[in-house]
């Protein structure tokens, strides 16, 4: 039984919500597993890790656009990190008490799917001292257009 629940905090539906049949269909195992299942990838094995291509990052489950390479730092976490999202609520945040710890969950404000956690307060030179970690496999990265001739 997936871990995400099909509406948001405030009981408002997510807009791109699906069956969960449909999100079998639609993802891989080990994306269903994290995505949809509040999994996590192991460090260090995930695509994005060390990318620094530019562009943005966008949800692999419903394809909302998440976070900017712009926003991406080195947190040697084993993990994507960034110190923001994009404006406009395109996550939401969610207090997790699994593992016997209190997190902070970070969802995709489109589908719900889980994409990682928040923390705060760990000494980052950022403009936010946030860092949202975020798993790979949760992520496609759109890569900007060369602005060549």
């Amino acid at each position: 039984m997936p871990t995400v629940e099909p509406h948001r905090p405030d009981g408002a539906p997510y807009p791109a919500a699906l069956s969960d049949e449909e999100w079998r269909a639609r993802l891989d195992p080990m994306e269903y597993a994290v995505l949809r299942e509040a999994g996590t990838e192991p460090a260090w094995s995930g695509k994005y890790v060390d990318t620094k291509t530019a562009g943005t990052y966008a949800c692999r489950a419903c394809g909302a656009e998440l976070f900017t390479s712009d926003a991406k730092f080195e947190s040697h976490c084993g993990w994507p990190s960034f110190f923001t999202p994009l404006a406009g609520h395109r996550v939401v945040e969610i207090v997790d008490r699994s593992h016997g710890m209190v997190r902070t969950e970070v969802r995709c404000s489109a589908c719900g799917s889980h994409l990682g956690h928040v923390f705060e307060g760990e000494g980052y030179s950022t403009p936010t001292d946030l860092r949202y970690c975020i798993n790979s496999v949760c992520l496609v990265l759109q890569e900007e257009a060369d602005a060549g001739p």
